[in-house]
């Protein structure tokens, strides 16, 4: 069976970091490309960070570039997304998905495999 679990999120201060993890089973993520999607109450789903396994290559989000840094452990078959330097408007329910293409996009469409969320709250 296919699956990406999350994990790593909770509650941080303004300023603070958490590090998510994204685990996938059943499959290796070794020729996919994986992204980080958020979506906070009342607001459409956003693409956030996306990496390509194959060759490491990454995209951020305006929102994000410089405070958080995706990366991954081919070996653990997982995907993390580190985030520094939190903001309340980070605050938002965390999806990690798989896509089976060759080229680092955060399109939603192309994106197979989806985990369930890990809820980050920013909040003093």
């Amino acid at each position: 069976q296919l699956q990406l679990v999350e994990s790593g999120g909770g509650l941080v201060q303004p300023g603070g970091s958490l590090r998510l993890s994204c685990a996938a089973s059943g499959f290796t993520l070794d020729y996919y490309v994986i992204g980080w999607f958020r979506q906070a109450p009342g607001k459409e789903r956003e693409g956030v960070s996306c990496i390509r396994n194959s060759d490491g290559s990454t995209y951020y989000a305006d929102s994000v570039n410089g405070r958080f840094t995706i990366s991954r452990d081919n070996a653990k078959n997982t995907v993390y997304l580190q985030m520094n330097s939190l903001k309340p408007e980070d605050t938002a329910v965390y999806y990690c998905a798989a896509a089976g293409i060759t080229i680092a996009t955060m399109y939603e469409p192309h994106y197979d495999y989806w985990g369930q969320g890990t809820q980050v709250t920013v909040s003093s």
